[in-house]
């Protein structure tokens, strides 16, 4: 599993801590650090959470090139 650098430059892009999407989304700030860093693989309805929260579409997210 790779890195997901979109969620992370979404999320910064909106001056948005690790923390504050956790709360937004109704996880751990742990599991957003590991969303990004690539350790965890989220549910369709977590990514689908994240995804509104940042203003993004599914494949802006997670759609691998």
């Amino acid at each position: 599993m790779s890195k997901n650098i979109a969620i992370k430059v979404s999320r910064m892009n909106l001056n948005m801590s690790q923390s504050e999407l956790a709360e937004k989304v109704g996880v751990t700030r742990q599991t957003i650090s590991m969303i990004e860093s690539g350790k965890y693989n989220p549910t369709i309805k977590l990514c689908i959470k994240i995804a509104k929260t940042l203003n993004k579409t599914l494949d802006d997210l997670f759609w691998d090139d």
